[in-house]
């Protein structure tokens, strides 16, 4: 009897990882027919009049979709935020891999990039705009200034927490320096690096509106801006519901990537 009450629960755990509905596409479905459903209820029944209905944000948004406005809004976007992204990558994952490996350069790096990540942004952008003007450097500047702490601090965490047993390992095969970090650190390092890049390009995405909104209103930020000084909240909320959609696909394309590349495990299911 004792056997068969403390085996119920795992049987219907499997019973439940084994139906439908744990299938990560369904709780997606689930979760998106919730939030929206609740949106076009609080919607009917607002709070404040700028906040509208679900649908009439769908039908605002595919109008701008059709005369062009958003695709436009979003190409004006992308490039800032494309190249912050680049040099933060690039930049981060090469410095933070320095400071793993070095501690003279960690004590110098890793206290710039903790104050960076904890200073808050808007405080950082007005001296941004005064010291190179409200043009595209500025904006590059925010998207780095956002992403590049994480992709840095979790390439140090990385590389610093290589097991030891590998390294030993590979000393005991005499190998260099050199072949101690491009055979065995960095190979085990790249799933936390490549998490970080992940966590990164997600604060690369707030990073960019907010120097939209804050800077100079182009992109998303000028349809935001215009559209709620105007009290037109169904476009304001379809260009948020749009720059929302996009991040999440690009962040989940990143994540089935990383499954592909680091978790063999998932590949089935990724």
């Amino acid at each position: 009897m004792t056997l068969i009450t403390e085996t119920a629960p795992a049987v219907r755990q499997a019973d439940f990882a084994a139906s439908p509905l744990a299938h990560p596409a369904m709780l997606w479905l689930i979760s998106a027919v919730v939030v929206c459903g609740a949106w076009e209820i609080a919607g009917h029944y607002p709070i404040s009049p700028a906040f509208p209905p679900f649908s009439d944000t769908m039908t605002a948004l595919f109008a701008m979709i059709v005369d062009g406005t958003l695709p436009r809004a979003l190409l004006i976007t992308l490039k800032p935020l494309a190249i912050g992204l680049i040099v933060s990558i690039f930049l981060g994952v090469g410095l933070g891999v320095l400071m793993g490996l070095n501690r003279f350069a960690e004590w110098l790096g890793s206290p710039l990039f903790i104050i960076a990540q904890s200073a808050p942004l808007a405080a950082l952008i007005p001296i941004l705009t005064f010291a190179y003007g409200i043009g595209l450097t500025s904006k590059v500047l925010t998207v780095c200034i956002m992403a590049m702490p994480v992709i840095v601090l979790n390439s140090l965490t990385a590389v610093r927490h290589t097991p030891v047993s590998l390294i030993e390992m590979g000393q005991s095969f005499l190998g260099s320096r050199w072949q101690l970090i491009l055979k065995i650190i960095l190979p085990a390092a790249s799933p936390v690096i490549f998490a970080g890049l992940r966590l990164g390009c997600a604060a690369g995405f707030i990073g960019v509106i907010l120097a939209e909104l804050l800077i100079t209103p182009t992109g998303i930020g000028d349809i935001i801006t215009y559209n709620q000084s105007i009290a037109e909240y169904e476009n304001m909320y379809a260009a948020i519901f749009a720059i929302i959609v996009f991040s999440v696909v690009f962040i989940m394309l990143l994540e089935r990537l990383e499954a592909v590349m680091f978790r063999p495990e998932k590949r089935a299911t990724a």
